[in-house]
C-alpha cells in the first residue's frame, strides 16, 4: 500500500507544487517534538504553540492558493458568459457547441482545485491524528473548534466550500442553458430538484460530495446501524456497486428486518400468560423471550460467513427457519407442550437473517446511497420494535377452528408463519442475486467514513476528521501505538474469532462492554414489563402492548433530535457519557424502595432508561467504528457480528436473570433484576472515564 506522504508527491499537479501543504516536514517535525519532551527540553505547552503555528502557515499556504484559483476560474467563467449572451441573440450550433466545451475545459480545472483541496484536507486530518497518537490528548479537537469558529480562519474555506459552491453553480446553469437553446427554458435556480445531465458535473458533484456529504440525521442513523460507508468510489468501483444494485433486492432486506423485529416483540406481552396456560410459571417468560436470542449468537456467525458466497439461499433458509419455528410456536398451545413452544423459539432465532441484512447493504448497495439504505435499517428495526407489541394488542379474541386454539398466545404464532409465507413468495420471485468478483479483492473499508456530521450554513462540517488510514511513514517509520495495527489497511479481514479478538483494543472492548450493558438493561424493562406491570398495576394485555408500542415509537423521533441537533453542539464520546448517567439515573429511579409502586413512577423510569438506551446505542456505534479496527471492518468477523454477539449475549444474560428471579417471587423481581442492570451500568460509566481521552 502507498503511503500517504508518497501519494501526495504522486498526485501533486507540478505547477502547483509549492502551495501543497509539506507533509514530511510537519512529520519529521511530530517526532522531533516527542524525542524533545522525552528529553525534557521542551514542555507540551511550548510544542503546542510551535505546532499550531506551524499548521496556520500550511494551511494559510493552501487556502490563500484555492481563493486565487477560484478568482480565476470565476473571471473565465464571467468571460464565457459574456460570449453566451452574445450568442442568445444570433444562436450559431457549432459556437454553442464550442462554448459548451469551453465551460466543460473549466470544469476540468475545478476538478484539479478539487483534488488540490482534498489533499491537502487529507495531510492536515493525518498529520492531526499522528500528532494526537504522539501525545496521548486529542490537540484535534482544540485546534479545529478554535480555528474553525474564528471568523477570519482559513480553515472556513475548506469546511463550507462556499466559493466553489458558488463556481459548481456559475457552471452548472450555463451547462444547463446551453443544453436546449429551442424555445423558453426554466433556470436551475426555478427548479432545483432537476440535476444538469452532463458528465463534468457529476464529477464535480462527486468530488464535492467527498468533502460534505449527507445530512446529520441520516448520517446518525446509518452510524446506528454499523454500517460502513466508504469515501467516493473510482468510476469502475461506482459501476461495479450499481451492477450488483437491485432496489427491489434492497427492500426484501429491509422488509425482512422489520419482520424479524416484530417477529421478536410480537410475543412480549403475552409470553407470561402462554407460560402460565402451559403449567409454568409467568418469569418462565423470560426463557421464551430470550430462546430466540440464545439462537441468534449462533446464526449470526454461520449466516455472516454463508453470506461470502450467497445472499438468496441463507435468505430462503432463514425464512424457511421462521415459518416452522413460529407455526411450532402457536401449536404449542393445543400441544401442551413448553418444549414445543421453546424449540419454536429457538428455530426462531436460528432464522435471524440480520448479519445477511446488514452485509447486503454494506456490499451491494452503491456508495452514493448506502447512507439512505443504512437509515432504512434502523428506521425497519425501530418500527418493527414498535409494531410488534402494537400488533400483539390487536389479537385479544379467541376462537377455534377443528381442534386450532386461536387466541391472544397462539395468534402471534399464526400471524407471523403467515407473514413468513407471504415474503418467502416474494423473495422467490423478486430477490436477485448480486454478481461477485471471481477474486475477492475487497478495498479496505473506511471504519471511520459517516463520523461527519454536516451543517453547511453553520459551518460545521469537519472533513478533515473522516478517515483513518495509513500508520507507516515514508522513511519507513511505523508510526502506530498498541491501539492499532501497523499498516492494517493492506492486510485482510479477520479470519477466525481469535484473530478478531486480538484486534480488540481497550477502547473496542469498552465500546462492546457498553453496547452489551444497554443491550441488557432495554432487555430487562421489556421483558418483564408484562410481569411488573401485572403485579403492581393489574395492566391488561392491551395496556402492555401500548406502553411497549409508545416506547417503540419514541425511537426515530429521539433519533431525529440527537442526530440533527446535539450530534452538532457536543462530541459523541461526551454524548455517550452523558447518555450512560441518564441511564443509571432511569434504572435507580425504576427501584421499589418504600413498597409504594405507582404508574407514573414505573412510566417515566422506563421512558427515561429506554430513550437514555436509544441515544446511547447511536452513539456507541458511531465511537465503535472509530476506534476498531479496519480490519473488522468487512469479512466473516466484522464489527457488525461483535456486537451484534454482544448485544444478543446481553439479551440472553437479562432474560436468564428474569427466569432465575422468579424463583424469589414476583414481589421481588424488579429490584433483584435492577440490581445487576445498575452494577453493569456502573462499571461502564467508569471504563469510559479511563478510556475516555481514546475515543475519537
Amino acid at each position: 500500500m502507498v503511503n500517504f506522504g508518497k501519494k501526495l508527491v504522486a498526485n501533486q499537479v507540478e505547477e502547483w507544487k509549492s502551495y501543497y501543504i509539506n507533509y514530511k516536514l510537519m512529520k519529521k517535525r511530530v517526532r522531533q517534538y516527542a524525542q524533545q519532551v522525552e528529553a525534557g527540553r521542551k514542555n507540551r505547552h511550548q510544542i503546542l504553540k510551535e505546532f499550531s503555528r506551524m499548521l496556520d502557515d500550511q494551511i494559510e499556504k493552501f487556502v490563500l492558493f484555492l481563493l486565487e484559483q477560484q478568482g480565476l476560474l470565476a473571471r473565465r467563467i464571467e468571460l464565457l458568459g459574456e460570449q453566451r449572451t452574445l450568442l442568445s441573440g444570433q444562436p450559431d450550433i457549432r459556437q454553442i457547441s464550442d462554448l459548451r466545451e469551453a465551460y466543460r475545459a473549466v470544469g476540468q480545472e475545478l476538478l484539479r482545485l478539487l483534488k488540490f483541496l482534498d489533499m491537502n484536507a487529507t495531510g492536515i486530518r493525518k498529520i492531526l491524528k499522528k500528532f494526537d497518537k504522539r501525545f496521548g490528548f486529542r490537540f484535534t479537537d482544540y485546534y479545529l473548534t478554535s480555528r474553525a469558529n474564528h471568523p477570519y480562519s482559513q480553515l472556513q474555506q475548506v469546511f463550507k466550500h462556499v466559493g466553489i459552491g458558488a463556481v459548481v453553480g456559475a457552471l452548472s446553469r450555463n451547462l444547463a442553458d446551453l443544453q436546449d437553446r429551442q424555445g423558453s427554458y426554466l433556470s436551475i435556480y426555478d427548479q432545483p430538484s432537476v440535476s444538469v445531465k452532463d458528465p463534468i458535473i457529476d464529477q464535480i458533484q462527486a468530488s464535492v460530495d467527498k468533502l460534505t456529504r449527507s445530512t446529520s440525521f441520516l448520517q446518525f442513523l446509518g452510524q446506528h446501524a454499523l454500517i460502513v460507508h466508504e469515501d467516493i468510489p473510482s468510476s469502475a468501483e461506482d459501476q461495479a456497486d450499481a451492477d450488483k444494485y437491485h432496489f427491489m433486492s434492497l427492500l426484501l432486506n429491509l422488509v425482512n428486518t422489520f419482520l424479524y423485529m416484530v417477529n421478536t416483540y410480537i410475543i412480549v406481552p403475552t409470553a407470561d400468560d402462554y407460560s402460565m396456560n402451559l403449567g409454568a410459571a409467568a418469569t418462565v417468560c423470560g426463557v421464551i423471550i430470550g430462546a430466540m436470542a440464545v439462537a441468534q449468537i449462533f446464526s449470526s456467525v454461520y449466516f455472516s460467513a454463508w453470506s461470502n458466497k450467497s445472499y438468496m439461499s441463507p435468505l430462503v433458509f432463514s425464512t424457511i427457519l421462521l415459518l416452522v419455528g413460529n407455526t411450532l410456536y402457536a401449536l404449542a398451545f393445543d400441544l401442551q407442550s413448553i418444549t414445543v413452544l421453546l424449540i419454536g423459539r429457538l428455530l426462531c432465532g436460528l432464522g435471524s437473517a440480520r448479519a445477511i441484512n446488514r452485509r447486503y447493504i454494506s456490499d451491494c448497495v452503491p456508495s452514493k446511497i448506502r447512507l439512505q439504505a443504512s437509515a432504512g435499517f434502523v428506521s425497519a428495526s425501530a418500527l418493527g420494535m414498535a409494531c410488534g407489541p402494537a400488533l400483539a394488542g390487536f389479537l385479544q379474541t379467541k376462537f377455534k377452528i377443528y381442534f386450532l386454539t386461536f387466541n391472544q398466545d397462539t395468534l402471534p404464532g399464526w400471524v407471523m408463519t403467515l407473514a413468513w409465507l407471504l415474503y418467502l413468495f416474494w423473495l422467490w420471485i423478486s430477490f436477485r442475486e448480486p454478481t461477485r468478483e471471481t477474486s475477492e479483492s475487497h478495498p479496505p473499508q473506511d471504519t471511520n467514513a459517516g463520523h461527519m456530521k454536516n451543517d453547511l450554513e453553520n459551518g460545521l462540517v469537519k472533513p478533515l476528521l473522516l478517515n483513518s488510514e495509513e500508520n507507516h511513514d515514508e522513511d519507513g517509520e511505523q508510526d502506530y501505538d498498541e491501539s492499532e495495527e501497523a499498516s492494517e489497511d493492506s492486510r485482510g479481514p479477520a479470519t477466525s474469532v481469535a484473530s478478531a479478538y486480538r484486534l480488540l483494543t481497550p477502547s473496542v472492548k469498552v465500546q462492546l462492554l457498553i453496547y452489551f450493558m444497554l443491550k441488557y438493561a432495554m432487555e430487562i424493562l421489556l421483558s418483564e414489563s408484562s410481569v411488573i406491570t401485572s403485579y403492581y398495576f393489574g395492566w391488561t394485555t392491551s395496556k402492555v402492548a401500548i406502553f411497549l408500542a409508545v416506547l417503540g415509537l419514541t425511537v426515530l423521533p429521539v433519533n431525529a433530535v440527537v442526530g440533527t441537533y446535539i450530534s452538532n453542539m457536543f462530541e459523541d464520546r461526551q454524548i455517550l457519557l452523558a447518555s450512560q448517567i441518564m441511564l443509571c439515573v432511569g434504572i435507580l429511579m425504576s427501584f421499589n424502595f418504600v413498597g409504594s409502586y405507582t404508574v407514573p413512577q414505573y412510566v417515566s423510569s422506563a421512558l427515561i432508561t429506554f430513550v437514555s438506551a436509544e441515544v446511547l446505542e447511536g452513539v456507541n456505534l458511531s465511537l465503535l467504528s472509530q476506534v476498531m479496527s479496519s480490519r473488522l471492518a468487512r469479512g466473516t468477523y466484522n464489527g457488525g457480528l461483535l456486537s451484534t454477539e454482544a448485544g444478543t449475549l446481553a439479551r440472553v444474560v437479562a432474560d436468564g436473570t428474569i427466569t432465575l428471579a422468579g424463583y424469589l417471587g414476583e414481589g421481588r423481581l424488579l429490584n433483584v433484576t435492577l440490581i445487576p442492570s445498575l452494577l453493569i451500568c456502573l462499571t461502564s460509566v467508569l471504563s469510559t472515564f479511563l478510556t475516555f481521552p481514546t475515543l475519537y
